[in-house]
This record gives structure tokens, C-alpha cells and sequence, in this order.
């Protein structure tokens, strides 16, 4: 990564930093997902990081799906984070799956937060989980993916169907 040139200058360049950054970002969006608040203390979050061919091969099972539009935006991005939630055993007349999806919602929103203030551009979507699923990327009840992206344009912004 460190690059020795002339002059004995240390040098570090822009699409290294990125790649460096952007997989510690998703690193913290996971943290962040991991520790965000859950009903009742339990914790039912699963979470992962995807990148290069396995990236690649979830673009292309969307692809395959027919979400072409979010399938590109997942071949543009460096690395996508999928959040998921385990329902588990019934847990009680009061706190069912529909708690644990809102402790997903809360994960999720944990997660592209710390995205957002790192300055890392995000979209959540669904297509990206149910493709994880059929692949077996991740062991879930219900999974949603974020694909990062750095670029000098957000990627996800002018979407084209």
C-alpha cells in the first residue's frame, strides 16, 4: 500500500485510501449495528461484509432476479453490509418478529448513520437481501444489504430503471 519514491517521500494512493476506508467503514457499520438497541436485551442481529467475487456473485444473482438497476449499483460499490435478524423462538404474547424487525430497522439505521457522518455514500435495499438469502450468504429470517460506495458522484442518486 505505502509506495517509496524518489526523495524518500511515503506516498499512499487515492483508489488504495479508498478501499482501505471503505472496508473499515463497513467494519464500524457493523459495530454499530451490533451494539444499536434491541428489544428486550435480545439480540437476534446477524451481520456480514461482501466483497470482491462473492460481491460480484450477489450483483449477478440480482441480476438474474431482475433488479438490474440495484445490481449495478451493487457492481459500483467496493463492499456491501448485510444486516440480518434470527426471529427465533416464539418469544411471548407481547414481543414477537414484528419486535425483531424493528431491531433490524434499528441496526440498519445505526449502521448507514455512521456511513453517513463518516461521509460514505449509502442506499438500504431489499433486493440485495433477498438475493443474500438465496445465495446462503448469511443464515436469516429476514436480511437487508448496504452497498458503499466512494466516488466523486454518489452512485446511488440518478438510479435509471
Amino acid at each position: 500500500m505505502l509506495k517509496l519514491i524518489l526523495g524518500g517521500k511515503m506516498i499512499i494512493n487515492s483508489k488504495d485510501s479508498e478501499d482501505e476506508a471503505i472496508l473499515n467503514v463497513a467494519k464500524l457499520m457493523v459495530v454499530a449495528a451490533r451494539t444499536a438497541p434491541k428489544a428486550r436485551g435480545e439480540d437476534k442481529i446477524k451481520a456480514a461484509i461482501v466483497i470482491g467475487k462473492e460481491k460480484d456473485d450477489l450483483a449477478n444473482t440480482m441480476e438474474n432476479m431482475g433488479r438490474v438497476r440495484d445490481s449495478n449499483n451493487v457492481k459500483q460499490s467496493g463492499v456491501v453490509v448485510l444486516l440480518g435478524v434470527d426471529f427465533g423462538k416464539p418469544m411471548g404474547e407481547w414481543i414477537n418478529f414484528e419486535a425483531k424487525l424493528i431491531d433490524l430497522g434499528i441496526a440498519l439505521g445505526s449502521a448507514v448513520k455512521v456511513a453517513s457522518e463518516l461521509n460514505v455514500d449509502n442506499r438500504i435495499m431489499y433486493s440485495i437481501g433477498r438475493a443474500a438469502m438465496k445465495m446462503g450468504l448469511m443464515k436469516a429470517d429476514e436480511i437487508q444489504g448496504i452497498p458503499l460506495s466512494i466516488k466523486g458522484k454518489n452512485i446511488f442518486f440518478d438510479r435509471k430503471s
